[in-house]
């Protein structure tokens, strides 16, 4: 009954007449353009993707300004004025992307290829299509011209995938009147098909937090035909297995205890079976040991994670190098105590020989999960099940988003996401895969998503 309100009114808006085929016609011609520019990061230049937006919002009478801290690196911010009755709603799209190698893609890395109800492209899934969804969303608001009780805020913003400083570091620490808002909505979140039906959506609603340390062995070097115990390679190969095979203590947050119970009432029953063991200290190990063989994923968010990415070691191949050093990506919970947490890997090691070092590259802040609770929340809940005939489920990120930045500002902040088939990222299809895809048809329902939820948040009552 919590959900009426919500989904009767976003009926009532959806009411204004929107011609949805023309506007399908009209997304894709927008997400096509920019998918089609080449924005990777680095070197970014997503003040050419800024170039096209500023014209769209222009066409419109949108009013917005660009916020530069690189000429080359422009934000964009976007404001349609509510009557203040409520607090602004921020609608988030990154516009940079990683890099590609093209000699692995079938279709053109930068083409927006349309194929067998995919399209093709960097960016398609992270983050191009929540660049394109807000902005159709500021546009058919605009044309509606729906009376708002809050402010609607459009952030275009450069740097995600790699150098914040940019993007969100400026707008916060230079722009943060300009974007400041109660409730955020980026990316984060997926409806996911299994099958081609539809499962469940997901939305992210907190985010474990990049921390990242350093394995470094020492021990004498020497001639390479005499090998020896103490080669630092040896020592380093050791620790890097202990701290890779190690099942760090798990620990639940309100997102996650949610997340597998609901996750295990939509479930096959012997999947079920394995996320309820999670809560049984007697079954909890096995279970655990289960999700990291076959879904990592879900694995990763019963704790602070490590992946051992980068070793170096040596420099000729008859020299027994004197240190060895491995980098890992550590990905933490919310509230875990770093210190500590290094403490238990050198325990685990158990090596004088190898130090364990902190490394501070790529921090974040770190906010307070946002609640599952709130009219936002809801009006999430209540669009899910309009648009795609589904559920919601809650879920910490192992990834890193910029509205990390945003949660700890006070924001609340929820992860959203297009329609995607659970079985293309183990074929390569995923965001920073090999290649990249997103369904034709996820894409306009993403519009319709975005519009049901802004107009349910923001749309004038009265």
């Amino acid at each position: 009954m919590r959900y009426l309100i919500p989904l009767l009114f976003a009926y009532g808006v959806s009411a204004q007449n929107i011609d949805w085929q023309k506007t399908n016609e009209e997304t894709l011609k927008h997400y096509s353009a920019l998918v089609q520019i080449d924005s990777t990061d680095p070197p970014g230049n997503e003040t050419k993707v800024v170039d096209y937006v500023r014209k769209v919002l222009d066409a419109e009478g949108i009013p917005y300004i660009i916020a530069a801290k690189d000429p080359a690196r422009a934000n964009l911010i976007a404001r349609l004025k509510g009557n203040g009755t409520k607090k602004p709603i921020l609608i988030m799209g990154h516009t940079d992307t990683v890099k590609v190698d093209a000699s692995k893609w079938t279709f053109p890395p930068f083409s927006a290829a349309r194929d067998g109800g995919f399209i093709y492209g960097r960016g398609t899934l992270d983050d191009k299509d929540n660049l394109t969804a807000s902005m159709m969303t500021m546009v058919l608001l605009k044309r509606s011209g729906i009376k708002l009780d809050r402010d609607v805020i459009f952030v275009a913003e450069c740097g995600e995938e790699a150098a914040t400083g940019p993007g969100i570091d400026f707008l916060v620490s230079e722009h943060w009147k300009d974007i400041e808002a109660e409730i955020g909505l980026a990316e984060g979140g997926q409806v996911t098909r299994r099958g081609g039906q539809i499962r469940l959506a997901v939305i992210q609603t907190a985010e474990k937090l990049p921390q990242g340390a350093r394995l470094v062995a020492h021990g004498p070097a020497g001639h390479g035909s005499r090998p020896l115990r103490t080669n630092a390679i040896v020592h380093l190969s050791r620790a890097v297995e202990k701290i890779a095979m190690w099942d760090p203590p798990m620990r639940f947050n309100d997102t996650t205890r949610y997340y597998f119970e609901k996750l295990s009432t939509i479930s096959t029953p012997e999947e079920a079976a394995r996320y309820n063991a999670l809560f049984n200290p007697q079954k909890a190990a096995a279970a655990r040991e289960y999700l990291a063989e076959h879904e990592p994923g879900n694995y990763s968010m019963l704790h602070t994670s490590i992946s051992p990415n980068i070793i170096k070691a040596g420099y000729q191949i008859n020299v027994i190098p004197s240190e060895a050093e491995a980098s890992l990506d550590v990905r933490a919970l919310p509230d875990e105590n770093m210190p500590d947490f290094l403490n238990k890997m050198r325990a685990v090691i158990n090596d004088p020989s190898v130090e364990v070092i902190a490394d501070d590259r790529n921090r974040r802040p770190g906010g307070a999960p946002s609640r599952i609770d709130s009219e936002a929340y809801h009006a999430i809940e209540a669009a899910n099940s309009k648009v795609y005939k589904t559920i919601t489920v809650p879920q910490m990120s192992t990834g890193a988003t910029d509205m990390a930045f945003l949660r700890a500002k006070g924001m609340q902040c929820y992860g959203i996401g297009p329609m995607v088939d659970e079985e293309d990222a183990p074929k390569g299809f995923g965001a920073h895969s090999d290649q990249e895809r997103l369904l034709e048809e996820g894409l306009y329902k993403f519009v319709q998503f975005n519009w049901d939820v802004v107009t349910s948040l923001a749309a004038s009552k009265r």
